[in-house]
């Protein structure tokens, strides 16, 4: 058997990390080493899924965390631009703010590509009360205690896979 024969026969080790967030549960799983460490109630789009542009659908499939931002932010952190404001949101309300913490992802999937063109990210919410339902505009939001521990959890690289 050549070395190519060989190579393919290898088994491929999972990555030491990785999040799978599963639409249909409204949940997402940080596996570590191959097994669920830690489990995230989370809210998916209200539009549904999708990767169209302008479609504030959740899109499918493989992705990567590009970019973090929101180092030491404090709690409820209005990010406009990936940027802190200065501003803290109260619970509530109907505009979808981004919030505390900001994965920033990207598609590696010739389907979902225009992920990080299309700015989703995983993401606090000033809506808790609406995690574990699909309410979001496109990202994955949580609640912001859970969204701080786990950016600090997992660096940029991190495998990410949605599934329905």
């Amino acid at each position: 058997m050549d070395e190519a024969s060989q190579e393919k026969l290898l088994p491929v080790d999972p990555p030491p990390m990785a999040l799978r967030v599963e639409v249909n549960s409204q949940r997402m799983f940080l596996i570590y080493s191959g097994l669920i460490d830690r489990e995230y109630e989370i809210s998916t789009s209200r539009f549904g899924l999708g990767c169209e542009e302008g479609s504030l659908k959740t899109p499918l499939g493989h992705f990567v965390i590009a970019e973090k931002f929101g180092d030491f932010a404090p709690p409820g952190t209005i990010f406009r631009a990936r940027r802190p404001t200065g501003e803290i949101a109260l619970p509530g309300g109907e505009e979808d703010l981004v919030l505390t913490r900001i994965l920033w992802l990207a598609g590696l999937d010739s389907e979902n590509a225009n992920t990080h063109e299309r700015y989703i990210y995983i993401h606090g919410t000033n809506q808790e009360h609406l995690i574990g339902q699909p309410a979001s505009h496109g990202c994955i939001r949580m609640r912001n205690a859970e969204i701080i521990v786990l950016y600090d959890l997992v660096p940029a690289g991190t495998p990410v896979e949605i599934v329905a």
